[in-house]
């Protein structure tokens, strides 16, 4: 779990991002504060789509271990955290992908505009990483899998 920053009307906001140990995208979020209410409502979202993490890797971030701290807490969970700054280098290396779409664009001018062009970019990302299921089971490339998105 990591956030990165993305320009938006001139202003920082933060990429929440949580990716597991093989590399596939757990969840994202863009928020516009970098708080523990951010970081909490982005970890609840995560482990309601996906189960509880035995353990989650983060950097020295205050933010996150108050708010791994109160999801433990209140949910009567054993999650074991790990803080280093080089053991979250696979999400820092996966924002990269981000980073290189939306750094030519000089950042966005809405917030909702970007929103909806980073969960497109992340989609995206998701099917090149191969994490996305074909319909029938059958091997799609990832233009045929983007096309059934839009249908």
């Amino acid at each position: 779990m990591d956030e990165t920053y993305i320009k938006v009307s001139g202003q920082w906001k933060y990429l929440y991002r949580a990716v597991d140990r093989d590399g596939d995208t757990v969840d994202f979020l863009l928020t516009a504060k970098r708080d523990l209410a951010a970081a909490r409502r982005f970890l609840e979202r995560a482990i309601n789509l996906h189960d509880v993490p035995e353990k989650i890797t983060i950097d020295k971030s205050g933010v996150n271990t108050a708010a791994i701290e109160s999801v433990k807490a209140d949910a009567c969970v054993d999650i074991l955290m790990r803080q280093n700054k080089y053991l979250n280098n696979i999400v820092a290396q996966d924002h990269r992908a981000i980073k290189r779409i939306t750094r030519p664009m000089l950042g966005f001018k809405s917030f909702r505009s970007a929103r909806i062009i980073i969960a497109a970019i992340e989609t995206m990302h998701m099917i090149r990483k191969g994490q996305m299921d074909c319909p029938a089971g059958s091997p799609a490339s990832a233009a045929n899998q983007f096309y059934s998105l839009a249908a």
